[in-house]
C-alpha cells in the first residue's frame, strides 16, 4: 500500500493520471492530506468513486499522540508520537515571539553515536519516510490548533543519513499547495556528513544549515563524535565553505559545552579560529545530563566566560535558551524513557511467567 504523503506534488499528479484521473485532482488531494484528514472519506470534494479507488491502492497515514507534556515554565510542548508499526518518535513545539517552531525527528534512533546525545543510545531502528516526517508537523499543528511557522530538523536522527526522504519532506512542506512554510524558515542540523553537505549545496535551497560541531579540534571531536573519524574537521569546514558559496546562506554551529572536556578558554580560542573565516554564528549549549554519561555542564560564570572569549575574538555567539526543562524536552530523552519503561515491564512479565 502507498502513502500518498510520500509523493512530491508532481509525483502525485503523475500517479493520479496513471489511475485515469484528471491532473487537477492532485491539488485537491494534496490540500486535504496537508490539512490532516485521517481518511479519504473526509475529502468531501472528491467523488466517492475516486475515494474507493484510492482506498484500494493507498492509505492516509497518521500519527497517534502516545504522550504529551506541556511545560509550566515556557509553554513548550513535547510529543511522543506512536507510528503504526509501534515505534515512537519525538517532536517538540517551542513558542517564540515570531511564532511556533517545531523540532522534528528524521529517523527512529540514530547510528551516529554522539556520546552526549540520548538519541543514539540503542542505535538506529530505521529511517522515517517523507510522509512520516511531514506528519509530525501536520498532527502537532492539528493538536495545538495553531499554525507552525518554523521547522527545525534537529530531533532524533541524522537528516543527511536519510537524504532522499528529508529532501522530499522539505519540498512538500514548503509547497504552495501544502503547508507552504517558506524554505528560509526551515533549518537542517547535521553532525557532519560531508558528502550530504556537498549534495545539499547543489540543491541550492535557501534553508539554514546548522553544524553540530561540539569540539574545536580533531582530538576532542574524536572522543565525542564517531563521525569525525570518517570526516575530519578540515573536510567538514571545506564542505561548509562550499555550502555558503552555493547558497549565500549564513551557517550556524552548535557547540555543547561539556565541563572539563571542551569548555576551557583555550578551547574557545581554538573554536574562534576555525569558525571566524566562515562568518558563522555559534550556538552554545550547556550539555544536558543523561544517566548513561558522566558529562556535566560548567558553572554559569564559566559558560559566560567562554561566550565572552568568543565574542572578544570576533565570533557572533549566543547561549541557547533552555526550553521545556521540566518536561525532558531535550532530544531523545522521552523516547528513551518510554523504551526503558517497556523493557522493565517485559522483564517483570518474564520473571512472573
Amino acid at each position: 500500500m502507498i502513502d500518498l504523503k510520500d509523493f512530491e506534488y508532481k509525483e502525485l499528479e503523475d500517479h493520479l493520471i496513471g489511475l485515469g484521473e484528471k491532473k487537477f485532482r492532485a491539488a485537491q488531494i494534496y490540500k486535504w492530506l496537508h490539512m490532516g484528514v485521517e481518511s479519504y472519506d473526509e475529502m468531501t470534494d472528491i467523488s466517492k468513486q475516486l475515494r474507493e479507488k484510492l482506498k484500494e491502492e493507498s492509505y492516509v497515514s497518521t500519527l497517534a499522540v502516545e504522550e504529551k507534556y506541556v511545560s509550566a515554565i515556557d509553554g513548550t510542548v513535547k510529543y511522543l508520537f506512536r507510528l503504526p508499526d509501534g515505534n515512537c518518535i519525538e517532536s517538540v513545539v517551542m513558542r517564540y515571539h515570531h511564532g511556533l517552531t517545531i523540532c522534528i525527528s528524521s529517523q527512529i534512533g540514530c547510528r551516529m553515536g554522539c556520546r552526549f546525545c540520548a538519541s543514539t543510545i540503542g542505535g538506529l531502528q530505521r529511517s522515517l519516510t517523507a510522509g512520516e516526517i511531514l506528519n509530525q508537523v501536520i498532527f502537532a499543528e492539528k493538536d495545538m490548533g495553531e499554525r507552525i511557522s518554523n521547522i527545525v530538523l534537529m530531533g532524533i536522527g541524522e537528516p543527511l543519513d536519510n537524504y532522499e526522504n528529508v529532501l522530499k519532506f522539505i519540498r512538500n512542506v514548503s509547497h504552495e499547495k501544502g503547508k507552504n512554510i517558506g524554505l528560509r524558515h526551515i533549518t537542517l542540523s547535521t553532525c557532519g556528513v560531508v558528502p550530504g553537505i556537498y549534495r545539499l549545496a547543489r540543491e541550492q535551497l535557501p534553508i539554514t544549515l546548522t553544524i553540530s560541531l561540539h569540539a574545536p579540534n580533531n582530538e576532542i571531536r574524536d572522543t565525542l563524535m564517531p563521525v569525525n573519524h570518517k570526516y575530519r574537521i578540515e573536510e567538514l569546514l571545506s564542505a561548509c565553505d562550499e555550502y555558503v558559496k552555493a547558497t549565500g546562506r549564513r551557517l550556524s554551529f552548535e557547540y555543547s559545552l561539556i565541563h572539563g572536556v571542551n569548555d576551557s578558554l583555550e578551547n574557545a580560542a581554538e573554536l574562534a579560529s576555525i569558525v571566524r573565516p566562515l562568518h558563522a554564528h555559534v550556538n552554545l549549549i550547556p550539555v544536558n545530563k543523561i544517566k548513561e554519561r558522566d558529562f556535566r555542564k560548567g558553572s554559569k560564570n564559566e559558560i559566560n566566560a567562554f561566550l565572552a572569549r568568543l565574542t572578544a575574538l570576533g565570533v557572533n555567539a549566543t547561549i541557547r535558551r533552555e526550553l521545556g526543562s521540566d518536561i525532558s524536552a531535550s532530544c531523545g530523552q522521552l523516547r528513551k524513557k518510554k523504551i526503558d519503561s517497556q523493557t522493565r515491564e517485559d522483564q517483570s512479565a518474564d520473571t512472573h511467567v
